[in-house]
């Protein structure tokens, strides 16, 4: 590997890193995992009783994985892309995790 061969970056971190989002995305759509979240996680049992935790780790699921679909198409068309676009990718996972937040404060409570 040549010095000039790093100036593009390491590809792979990119892709290892939208695969693990992806199976990770899989894991909590899939109702499982909620160790994985990290505010329920660490949670005392009276807190974790306020919560569905299915719905939790549905939401957090499908929270996660336009995420991480958005880092795949980057990694994959970085070159055909606009300069914009990583500003609007930014914009869509800032959005995306506010409504993670909120669906997760609000649908995912027990009532």
């Amino acid at each position: 590997m040549k010095l000039s061969d790093l100036s593009h970056g390491p590809d792979w971190v990119v892709w290892a890193g939208a695969g693990l989002m992806l199976a990770l995305s899989l894991v909590l759509i899939s109702g499982r995992g909620s160790w994985l979240i990290a505010g329920y996680n660490t949670a005392s049992p009276e807190e974790k009783a306020k919560y569905d935790a299915g719905k939790l780790c549905r939401v957090t699921g499908w929270g996660l994985l336009p995420i991480a679909l958005l880092i795949a198409a980057m990694g994959l068309w970085e070159e055909i892309l606009p300069a914009w676009f990583a500003y609007a990718a930014l914009g869509l996972i800032l959005a995306d995790a506010a409504a993670i937040l909120i669906l997760c404060n609000t649908v995912c409570k027990k009532k």
